[in-house]
């Protein structure tokens, strides 16, 4: 099964919050029709685009939820410093700007959302379904849950279809012509191996000779890279849920609303069981040798047909290694677990049926079907202990955050945890110095804590913050601001630095010096070997790899000059830096496409995806040309907070 499963990671977010199924246009619009945050304070305002406001209440709305779509898709790879190279704040700046300008041409365009698309829309959303339809007791519940009344979240809902109405607009009609399908095929199919040598830096650090001068020369002109970062420590209670599950008590309609709040995690999805024989055929297969494997599945097929055990078909024949040991049996999967053609043929059968032969990327498949369950919702008496546990953790955590606003109203003014902690019955914990990216103690790493936390103020009690823990009240214990060092407190780090920086620099002239004496690509074997280092090869790759070169690593650079290169002109006219070494490479062979395997569906697929692409570029063009035209005006606040990153 492994063979034919996507290497794609489904979209956790269809079926999670609500908050995240609407995530698309709350970013655009989650403020507009808030009676608060609209950017009439002074203090409030972000951005204006033409003169339409954006608050910075709806802009931290926007930040927020980008944040944690990437959060979610990165999870525990997800730090600060990933966030920086993302540039979230400022994506959802663009986000707003985006959406401003498309509302904008949609009314000077004259377009509006029908009451029937808006209805449509609304009842085509999973959070409001009910096994699969359309629920009003549903959509009123989690809207409820979400803070939200029907009239503002239709407005959000209409706005964001007049949004999607004018970008469709914006695309247009565009036209693809036969030459540029064959050129896009000759493009994508073609390829190139390229010879190459690296040169690490590591290799050249034992010929860096530190002298002191150099070193604090080094140290003056670097100095800021060896700053010491702002440090705190706090101290915090913590009011942990589990401590408050066994004061709640349970209501029938709250169990009820619970259950029809969370439908999606009871649902048991349309599901099928089969088996499959896989006769495996190569990606790159010349048209004799798809022949000859489609004739041996065609085989295996009338055996099948004329009632030979599929099993035992499966074990002689099937090129599956995960499912041959059990006679081809794939075991129960949901729609969206194969690649496309087996899931429609597999979905098709009935138990017991087999299957005309299917196609897929991994080759040719003879299925026989063996189960099927339905799709549908199980009921509440079957789920009602898991439902009544997730209500009681709810219910809990709300307990403990109301008990940790009763302690932070009664002690906020004097700003006095200890009385806090004495009339919660809770200890005070401390976490020791950390930095803004840091941990935080035993608390580890949440990005809402280290920010609430550096902006305290010396003798005031933070209001409670909700944390995978509980909820905790804090207050500032120790600040050390950020300072430059003495050489002497950071020597043994300059040093390393400065040795690092001069060996990537003796590395770099060898790489170029190699490079200088390159003519043909057999010279470069002879430089290898001269300089001790390995010739590697990246195999062949083709203009699909995107900006990765197999065996190297991402860039850009690089991959698309290995296809300027020929048997006249081999040697690429650059070093190249990736992943902290120098690249010297040389074509070792070209490969053009096979114009045989264009056949209709592929010229299809390809004018399918010209067609969007062609369509993305207008679209993105008249998007940047309304940004021109347009006054977009950046408050400091706003333009502050992006700068930091």
């Amino acid at each position: 099964m492994l063979d034919i499963v996507r290497a794609k990671q489904k979209s956790m977010f269809i079926k999670l919050a609500f908050a995240v199924i609407i995530l698309s246009f709350v970013i655009g619009y989650a403020m507009l029709t808030s009676p608060k945050g609209n950017g009439d304070r002074p203090n409030d305002l972000a951005a204006s685009v033409n003169g339409s406001k954006i608050s910075m209440e709806e802009y931290r709305s926007a930040y927020s939820n980008i944040y944690n779509l990437y959060q979610n898709i990165y999870r525990d790879q997800f730090t600060p410093a990933l966030e920086k190279q993302l540039n979230l704040k400022r994506q959802a700046f663009q986000q707003l700007v985006d959406q401003r300008l498309l509302a904008q041409e949609g009314e000077k365009l004259g377009m509006e959302v029908s009451k029937k698309e808006l209805v449509d829309a609304i009842a085509k959303i999973p959070a409001f379904q009910e096994n699969g339809v359309f629920s009003k007791q549903r959509y009123v519940d989690v809207l409820s849950y979400q803070r939200l009344t029907p009239d503002v979240f239709e407005e959000m809902q209409r706005n964001d279809l007049l949004v999607k109405k004018v970008g469709d607009y914006l695309r247009g009609e565009v036209s693809v012509s036969d030459e540029e399908i064959e050129a896009e095929f000759r493009k994508q199919n073609e390829k190139v191996n390229l010879a190459f040598v690296r040169f690490a830096p590591a290799l050249f650090e034992d010929k860096v000779k530190i002298k002191e001068e150099a070193l604090k020369e080094f140290f003056q002109q670097n100095q800021e890279q060896f700053r010491i970062p702002e440090k705190i420590a706090i101290r915090y209670i913590l009011f942990d849920p589990a401590s408050y599950v066994d004061q709640v008590k349970l209501e029938q309609q709250d169990i009820e609303k619970y259950y029809r709040r969370h439908l999606d995690q009871f649902e048991i999805p349309e599901q099928v069981r089969a088996s499959h024989v896989l006769i495996r055929v190569a990606r790159d297969a010349d048209n004799k040798v798809r022949k000859k494997k489609r004739e041996l599945a065609e085989k295996i097929l009338a055996e099948a047909k004329a009632g030979k055990d599929f099993a035992k078909l499966a074990a002689k024949y099937s090129d599956d290694k995960a499912s041959v040991a059990k006679g081809g049996d794939l075991g129960y999967f949901t729609r969206g677990t194969m690649v496309k053609s087996f899931e429609n043929a597999a979905f098709a059968l009935k138990p017991g049926e087999l299957s005309d032969i299917v196609t897929s990327p991994f080759g040719f498949h003879i299925i026989k079907g063996s189960g099927y369950i339905e799709a549908g919702v199980k009921p509440l008496e079957d789920v009602l202990d898991e439902v009544k546990q997730g209500l009681r953790k709810e219910l809990a955590r709300q307990l403990a955050y109301e008990k940790a606003m009763d302690a932070y109203n009664i002690n906020r003014k004097a700003g006095d945890l200890d009385a806090a902690a004495k009339s919660a019955g809770l200890e005070i914990s401390e976490s020791g110095l950390f930095t803004r990216d840091e941990p935080v103690g035993t608390l580890g790493n949440q990005p809402e804590l280290n920010s609430a936390a550096f902006t305290l103020q010396q003798g005031a009690l933070a209001r409670p913050l909700n944390l995978k823990q509980g909820v905790i009240l804090m207050t500032l214990k120790e600040r050390q601001e950020s300072r430059l060092p003495e050489l002497a407190e950071v020597r043994k780090a300059v040093e390393k630095a400065f040795r690092k920086d001069k060996s990537v620099e003796l590395a770099q002239a060898a790489a170029d010096k190699m490079l200088a004496g390159l003519k043909t690509a057999a010279d470069l074997n002879t430089a290898a070997k001269s300089a001790k280092l390995k010739v590697e090869e990246t195999g062949d790759f083709a203009r699909s790899y995107g900006d990765f070169v197999p065996r190297i690593g991402q860039s850009a650079d690089l991959a698309k000059q290995a296809f300027t290169l020929t048997e006249e002109k081999p040697v690429a006219d650059q070093t190249f830096e990736i992943n902290g070494k120098f690249i010297v490479a040389v074509l070792k062979k070209h490969s053009t496409a096979d114009m045989a395997q264009l056949d209709d569906a592929k010229r299809e697929e390809l004018r399918t995806s010209l067609t969007k692409k062609k369509q993305d570029e207008v679209y993105r063009a008249k998007l940047d040309e309304l940004k021109k035209k347009a006054q977009i005006e950046i408050s400091p606040a706003l333009a502050s907070l992006m700068n930091e990153g």
